[in-house]
């Protein structure tokens, strides 16, 4: 045990908080997924009832080892690996939009050759987005109430972003823009200027209404919401879930929704959870996410830079509001939607992004990398203080 404990000390820094509730979300992950895919696995894998077991927990290690990976990289690097990824995304996105992969009705990937691995350009463009983001408003806060040479490009690359993203998933995109307003307000731009891109959102979300290619799915979800009469078929199987779960649930592996509820190992999994948790399951993993954002908060207040208090709070708060939507919607208060429960949901590149957040979360809560001998960190101190002998 003391042999686990000092190599816990030495190579997991950062909020211990954060990585006991990251490892806690990824083994109820791999037992509700391996539960809610078995009889999928039986059908599509000739009876291999463990196929998306072993896959789906490779993904969960691949996603702990990229969390791994970030935390150890100092975040101020983060800053200009954005803005590629960034210009990057923005042809990944056209891409997907005219010519990407149809799954589920969707065509929100790119098939990666040779791997033959679906990938969604819309996480490297939330992920990239949201770190930009900070890197802008921190370097902009003695000028924060400049417009052109402040806000404009903000408002630019948000509109953008946004506007791609929602050409495919609309949900994703409304999401996205309700994080770059939070961190706006965090990082004290001025009212007029959120009301501007409130304004740039409704346009842009228009226009994307208009030429996107999911509009009548996202027009009739909304209708279906408010209809009393009308139930969709997966939410009318995700009550049947939820009510025959009780309070302490049927038991691990014990679903029987999850031959009847489409996408139980992704848009619908916290149904399972519920079902086979019970009420206090439930309450149990929201309680986590909420603890998850009180951490990555705390990080942000904590940290003596704002760049750092930006990328944590933002990056905190795109993985839990897409959390509460994805609860939210299973137990009946909002819409239908694509988005997958993070930590818990079976993916694929998603989850990869999920240990890349969260790993630069946990990287600023450790502050600035400065041990003694550090090529890294000497070499990046060295450029500091250059800049500001400058």
């Amino acid at each position: 045990m003391n042999v686990i404990k000092d190599w816990a000390y030495k190579n997991l820094k950062g909020d211990p908080v954060i990585w006991f509730i990251v490892f806690l979300l990824s083994m109820l992950s791999i037992l509700v997924v391996y539960s809610s895919t078995g009889s999928l696995a039986y059908k599509m894998m000739e009876g291999d009832t463990e196929y998306y077991l072993f896959k789906h927990s490779a993904l969960v290690m691949l996603s702990l080892l990229a969390m791994w990976v970030a935390h150890k990289i100092d975040y101020r690097y983060y800053a200009k690996l954005s803005r590629l990824a960034l210009w990057l995304s923005l042809p990944l996105l056209l891409f997907t939009w005219q010519f990407g992969t149809n799954i589920n009705e969707a065509s929100r990937w790119i098939t990666i050759p040779l791997i033959n691995q679906a990938f969604q350009p819309s996480d490297l463009a939330k992920l990239a987005l949201v770190i930009t983001l900070a890197s802008m408003l921190s370097k902009r806060q003695k000028s924060i109430d400049d417009f052109q040479k402040a806000i404009i490009p903000i408002l630019v690359w948000i509109g953008l972003i946004c506007a791609l993203i929602a050409m495919t998933n609309v949900s994703t995109a409304i999401l996205l823009f309700g994080t770059c307003m939070l961190m706006l307000f965090i990082g004290r731009v001025p009212m007029k200027y959120l009301a501007i891109l409130m304004i740039i959102g409704v346009i842009a979300g228009g226009l994307a209404l208009t030429f996107g290619q999911r509009t009548g799915t996202a027009v009739s979800r909304v209708q279906s919401f408010f209809d009393e009469d009308e139930t969709p078929f997966q939410a009318k199987q995700a009550y049947i879930a939820i009510a025959t779960g009780g309070l302490t649930g049927k038991g691990p592996g014990q679903s029987d929704q999850r031959n009847y509820l489409p996408h139980p190992y992704s848009d619908f999994v916290f149904a399972i959870v519920l079902e086979e948790y019970g009420l206090i399951g439930g309450i149990t993993v929201l309680f986590l996410y909420l603890a998850l954002l009180y951490r990555g908060m705390k990080a942000a207040a904590e940290s003596h830079r704002a760049y750092g208090g930006l990328l944590s709070a933002g990056l905190s708060f795109a993985l839990v509001m897409q959390a509460m939507v994805n609860m939210g919607v299973a137990v009946g208060l909002g819409p239908i939607t694509g988005l997958p429960l993070p930590l818990i949901s079976m993916g694929g590149t998603s989850q990869l992004f999920t240990g890349l957040a969260l790993g630069i979360i946990l990287s600023v809560s450790r502050g600035e990398i400065d041990d003694i001998g550090s090529p890294l960190a000497n070499n990046f101190k060295a450029k500091e203080r250059i800049k500001e002998a400058a």
